[in-house]
C-alpha cells in the first residue's frame, strides 16, 4: 500500500477506511463483519481508521475500539467532536466550548480504549465559539499526550487561516468527489499555502458514482441517503446520468465505476488522501484495488469535462448551514 503524508509529518495509508456506515446513517449493521472489514483492511496496508463520537451516536468508537484492541501500534486512528447528540439519537447542536472539547476526548479516550488519538478534528464550527478559544483547547491536548495531531472538518478558507495561527493543522476533512467539487473554488488552495492535507470524505458520492442504484427505492428505507436531496426525486435521475459517463470510462478500461470515481479524487493531489467508507469486504477490495489504478490525462479531461463544478443535482445537504463556516 503506497503512503501520503498529511501536513509535514503524518503519513498515512494513500486511502483510508471511514468506520460511519458501520454504525450508523446507512441501513442495517453487523458488528462482526464490520470488524472483519477493519481487519482486512490492516492487514492490506489500510492503516487510516476515521470514526467520530456522534457516530452511532458513541458506539462507532466502541466498535473500532474492540477492533484495534491489540493492533494498536499498526494505525492511524482519527476521530472527531464537535457534533453533539443526544444518547438517543437526537441531535444537541455544534459545541466547540473549550470545556466541552476536553470532555469530549476522554470520552472518546474511553470508549476507543487507548491512550491517545493520532489526529482529532473539530468536526464541524461552532460559530458561537471563536475558532481560537476551540483550537487553543485541542492544543492543550496535544501538550497533555492525549492527541498527536489536529484537524478541521467542513471550515471555511478565512476559519482555517485562524486556526492555524494558534496550532499547527495537520489536515482538513471535508467532502470531495467527482460530484462534490466545491473545494475547488477555494478551499483546496488554501491548505496548500498552509501545509495542511487534505482528506476527502465520501469520495463515492455516499456510494452513487459506483452506481449501484438505478431508482430511488433501490435505497433501503432505513437508510439516510433517502432524505438527502441529491438522491430524490428528479436530483437523482439527473446525477444517475453523471454516473453513466463514468461508467462509460470505467467500462473502456476494465474497472468499476466506483474505482474510476476515487482514482480521479487521487490524481488531484498528492496532499489529498480519501477515505471511503464500507461495511463490506468486497467493497473493500475493489477501493483498495482503485488505488493502484491510473488515470491518464486525457482520462482525467474527460471526467473533469463529463461533472464540471455545478453539475450535480442538489444539495449535499438538506441543512447546509453548518458547512463551510
Amino acid at each position: 500500500m503506497q503512503t501520503r503524508k498529511l501536513g509535514d509529518e503524518l503519513e498515512v495509508s494513500i486511502i483510508g477506511l471511514g468506520c460511519m456506515g458501520m454504525s450508523d446513517f446507512y441501513g442495517s449493521t453487523q458488528e462482526s463483519e464490520a470488524i472483519e472489514v477493519i481487519h482486512y483492511a490492516l492487514d492490506h496496508g489500510v492503516n487510516f481508521l476515521d470514526t467520530a463520537d456522534m457516530y452511532g451516536p458513541f458506539t462507532n468508537e466502541k466498535l473500532v475500539g474492540k477492533a484495534i484492541k491489540s493492533r494498536r501500534n499498526e494505525l492511524i486512528l482519527a476521530t472527531k467532536f464537535g457534533n453533539e447528540r443526544n444518547p438517543d439519537g437526537s441531535w444537541i447542536g455544534v459545541n466547540g466550548k473549550p470545556e466541552y472539547v476536553k470532555k469530549a476526548c476522554e470520552a472518546s479516550l474511553k470508549r476507543l480504549g487507548v491512550d491517545h488519538i493520532d489526529l482529532y478534528y473539530q468536526h464541524r464550527v461552532d460559530t458561537s465559539v471563536p475558532i481560537e478559544d476551540t483550537i487553543g483547547a485541542m492544543a492543550e491536548l496535544v501538550k497533555e499526550g492525549k492527541v498527536r495531531y489536529l484537524g478541521m472538518s467542513e471550515a471555511a478558507a478565512e476559519t482555517i487561516r485562524r486556526a492555524q495561527k494558534v496550532h499547527p493543522i495537520t489536515a482538513l476533512q471535508t467532502e470531495y468527489s467527482l460530484w462534490t467539487r466545491d473545494p475547488e473554488e477555494e478551499i483546496l488552495e488554501t491548505v496548500r499555502e498552509l501545509g495542511i492535507g487534505f482528506v476527502a470524505y465520501s469520495p463515492l458520492g455516499r456510494g452513487f458514482l459506483t452506481g449501484r442504484w438505478k431508482n430511488p427505492e433501490d435505497i433501503p428505507a432505513d437508510d439516510w441517503r433517502r432524505n438527502q436531496p441529491r438522491f430524490q426525486g428528479d436530483n437523482f435521475y439527473k446525477n444517475l446520468e453523471l454516473v453513466e459517463k463514468v461508467k462509460a470510462i470505467a467500462d473502456e478500461k476494465g474497472v468499476k465505476p466506483g474505482q474510476v470515481a476515487l482514482a480521479w479524487v487521487l490524481a488531484q493531489g498528492k496532499d489529498i488522501v480519501p477515505i471511503p467508507g464500507t461495511k463490506h469486504v468486497n467493497f473493500l477490495k475493489e477501493n483498495i484495488a482503485a488505488s493502484e489504478i491510473e488515470l491518464t490525462d486525457d482520462e482525467i479531461e474527460r471526467l473533469n469535462n463529463a461533472i464540471p463544478h455545478g453539475a450535480t443535482a442538489g444539495d449535499r445537504y438538506p441543512d447546509m448551514s453548518t458547512v463551510n463556516r
